[in-house]
């Protein structure tokens, strides 16, 4: 298949001048000859060229205007033009430059050296647009790319919730006594990490955590409850002192479960989150919780916030060994229990947003209900 020849547009109000162009090129391009500047926007109007060669000296639009009006025209801007004229003056030359002409060629024109120039700023411009061409592939293949990304953190994402529902649903399934339990907690922590953002509360730690992998990870915070036997998981009275070890050793055994999965995986953000809170939710501020008996600081940030909405929602909700206690009751326990049980900067969070907490609560237990 014969290549296409490139088109030229040739410009010049001399009439032997076009026919002479004309004639050197016609035997390696298309040529369009053009009278003036008004021919040569019309010859526009029906098709773009490889190149314009435009002369200088015309009269009514001279070649200075006309590259004026071709420039600031986005279908015409990136169109190669050559100037020919019998200016030889350095000034004329750095004007047509300068208004965006390619090349400036003096006439009378040497043929071989103007076909050169012709071939060398169609070479240029055929590179450019190639370059161009593979900027657009690689963008579009970025783009594609970015959006099959996306997807399929969209499909890791639902796989993720689902899975985390079906543990969470055959826990709680088991565990009669907290119904709603975790879906409860996973909105009190979310009330308090929205505070903890707006006050730049430990600003520089979570500002370093995936929000989605930490709220998520709540739901895992008594996965160790699995192994729990029923009859101590569903007894309705205050257990023995024997029957409260076997309780608290749900946090080990959750503990246990999770850093299994982390040997099974290299996605380690989320379940870092979920060790963390199931790990130390039973801790207490003052070192005299369970099962390591950790304090202040040394109990992690995830921990320290699930412990408060943890025992919040243990407060209010109606339990068969106890009554359900009413939201200022729960906040004054709260409360008094700052640097003792809880972080005292963690319990001024909850108190702006103990209302957050108690509407939380209500539509909740509307919901299991």
């Amino acid at each position: 298949m014969a290549k296409e020849r490139g088109k030229i547009i040739l410009v010049d109000d001399n009439k032997a001048n076009l026919d002479q162009g004309r004639n050197l090129l016609k035997t390696f391009y298309e040529v369009f000859p053009a009278a003036s500047a008004a021919k040569l926007f019309e010859i526009l109007e029906n098709l773009i060229p490889d190149l314009i060669l435009l002369d200088i000296d015309m009269p009514e639009v001279n070649g200075y205007e006309a590259i004026k009006t071709l420039k600031s025209n986005n279908r015409f801007v990136d169109i190669p033009v050559i100037f020919l004229t019998s200016k030889d003056d350095a000034v004329s030359e750095l004007d047509g430059l300068t208004l965006g002409a390619a090349d400036y060629v003096s006439k009378p024109f040497s043929g071989p050296l103007l076909l050169k120039r012709i071939e060398k700023e169609l070479f240029i411009a055929n590179q450019k647009r190639d370059t161009q061409k593979n900027q657009e592939s690689m963008m579009d293949y970025t783009n594609n790319l970015a959006k099959m990304v996306m997807e399929k953190t969209r499909e890791v994402t639902e796989l993720q919730s689902a899975i985390l529902s079906t543990i969470t649903n055959l826990i709680e399934f088991r565990d009669k006594l907290t119904a709603g339990h975790t879906m409860r907690t996973k909105l009190y922590i979310q009330a308090l990490f929205d505070e903890m953002k707006r006050g730049g509360i430990y600003a520089n730690e979570i500002f370093e955590w995936n929000e989605h992998a930490f709220l998520s990870s709540v739901q895992l915070h008594d996965i160790g409850k699995i192994a729990i036997p029923d009859n101590i998981l569903n007894k309705s009275g205050r257990l023995t002192e024997d029957e409260y070890e076997i309780m608290k050793s749900h946090v080990t055994v959750g503990v246990d479960a999770i850093e299994k999965i982390m040997t099974k995986t290299r996605e380690h953000s989320f379940l870092r989150h979920a060790l963390n809170i199931a790990g130390t939710h039973h801790e207490r501020w003052d070192g005299s919780g369970y099962p390591i008996g950790l304090s202040g600081k040394n109990i992690p940030l995830e921990g320290r916030l699930m412990a408060i909405a943890d025992v919040y929602d243990a407060l209010v909700m109606l339990r068969p060994y106890k009554q359900a206690l009413s939201r200022e009751e729960a906040c004054k326990i709260i409360k008094e229990g700052a640097g003792k049980q809880f972080e005292p900067v963690l319990v001024d969070v909850f108190l702006k947003v103990e209302e957050r907490f108690a509407q939380i609560a209500s539509t909740q237990e509307d919901i299991n209900e």
